[in-house]
């Protein structure tokens, strides 16, 4: 006789969040490198006698593989970062990111307003890293149900921080901002895995700085701050 199994067993497995990571990274890799050959097979397929259809064909085939490759370059951004830290001056990076988002978001970038006010203020960054991080909470703004009106940024810094605020107009927001960018994979829909805010704070972190939002239902506004240090030497 089968003994009866206690009605509050659970079935479920629970993966430790390091182990999850190394997984998903390791199986990107991996499925990318299939992705790589797959390319490298169609693209000598292209270069044989073929007919003008076919080679058109190739063509919309390799850039399929293109954007699955970036999909799965998103799953390679978890984990923990290491920066390379530089001393650059906050007003510096600051106008690099506008350059870098106008590049990134074309169609979007002229609806933002921007206010810098950052003086001469130093910080310690790995610019690349960082402006990955930046970049995540200006796309986040475009994608996720923003009502009409300017997204204003905001760059200013005190004797000991440096401040960066993005406000975006925003009627319909049911989301706790308590844990934000601490549940990944909390919401997920077709090409986004709820991987950018995570990777957004695990970079800020990494450079000693922070990253909070704030809903505000009476202005119907939700407000993001990155906050970092600003460099002794500054």
């Amino acid at each position: 006789m089968t003994d009866a199994v206690p009605e509050n067993q659970s079935d479920s497995l629970s993966v430790p969040w390091i182990d999850t990571v190394r997984f998903v990274r390791q199986l990107s890799h991996d499925l990318r490198n299939h992705l790589n050959a797959i390319e490298l097979q169609s693209a000598y397929i292209g270069e044989l006698d073929a007919s003008a259809e076919l080679k058109g064909e190739i063509k919309r085939l390799r850039e399929m593989i293109s954007e699955l490759s970036a999909v799965l370059q998103k799953l390679t951004g978890l984990g923990e970062v290491k920066p390379n830290l530089i001393s650059y001056r906050a007003s510096d990076f600051v106008e690099d990111l506008r350059k870098t988002i106008a590049r990134e978001f074309p169609n979007e970038s002229a609806e933002i307003t921007w206010d810098i006010q950052a003086g001469d203020a130093v910080v310690n960054v790995d610019p690349q890293l960082l402006q990955q991080a930046f970049s995540e909470i200006f796309a986040n703004a475009f994608q996720h149900d923003r009502d009409k009106g300017a997204l204003i940024a905001t760059a200013q810094s005190d004797r000991k921080r440096f401040v960066f605020s993005l406000r975006e107009p925003k009627t319909r927001f049911e989301l706790s901002t308590e844990n934000w960018g601490r549940e990944p994979f909390r919401r997920i829909t077709h090409g986004h895995y709820g991987l950018g805010l995570n990777r957004a704070r695990i970079i800020m972190e990494a450079h000693d700085g922070e990253m909070h939002a704030e809903y505000d239902p009476k202005d119907s506004t939700l407000l993001t701050t990155l906050t970092l240090p600003l460099s002794r030497g500054g």
